[in-house]
C-alpha cells in the first residue's frame, strides 16, 4: 500500500466527518461532496456560515458556522471545498482544534496551503494522486477509501 493509499484509509477511519464549504446549491461541489457523505450513511456535519440547513433527498441537515462548533472536532475528518485563502483560515482553525485528517478537494489549495497542511496534519489528501484527472477527490476516491477502512 502506498503512503497515499494509507492516508486514504486513515482519513476514512475517522468516526465522524465535516464538509467545509457545504452548499445549498445542488450544482456546486460543496453540495455534491456533502451529499456523497450522506448517501454513504456517514455521520457528517455541513459547515456553512450562512445557510441554516442543507437538504439532501428531502431531509434537512442542520449546518454549523465553523469547525469550532463541532462536537468531537479532534475526531473529525474534514473535507474542504473552499477557495485557497478560505482553506488556509480553515486549516489554521482545524490545527487549533486538534483535527488530524483533512481532504482538500481539487481547487481548494495553492502551494502555501498545501505546505501548511502537510506540516500540521497527520493525514492529508490533496493534489497529485487519486484516480481523478485533477487529483484526490472524495467523489472519485471516497468509495475506495471506505472499502479500505472497512466501512463499505
Amino acid at each position: 500500500m502506498t503512503s497515499n493509499e494509507a492516508a486514504l484509509r486513515a482519513f476514512f477511519q475517522s468516526p465522524r466527518y465535516a464538509v467545509v464549504g457545504a452548499s445549498t446549491n445542488t450544482a456546486k461541489y460543496g453540495y455534491k461532496v456533502f451529499r456523497w457523505y450522506v448517501q454513504h450513511g456517514l455521520p457528517v456535519t455541513p459547515i456553512n456560515p450562512v445557510a441554516k440547513a442543507i437538504e439532501v433527498d428531502g431531509q434537512a441537515y442542520p449546518t454549523v458556522r465553523s469547525l469550532s462548533e463541532l462536537q468531537g472536532a479532534s475526531e473529525t475528518g474534514v473535507s474542504i471545498i473552499t477557495p485557497p485563502p478560505v482553506t488556509m483560515k480553515t486549516l489554521e482553525e482545524a490545527k487549533g482544534l486538534g483535527i488530524q485528517s483533512v481532504f482538500l478537494q481539487p481547487g481548494t489549495f495553492d502551494d502555501g496551503v498545501l505546505a501548511f497542511a502537510r506540516e500540521n496534519f497527520r493525514t492529508v489528501l490533496a493534489g497529485d494522486g487519486g484516480r481523478g484527472s485533477e487529483g484526490w477527490c472524495v467523489l472519485v476516491d471516497g468509495e475506495r477509501g471506505l472499502e479500505s477502512a472497512g466501512k463499505l
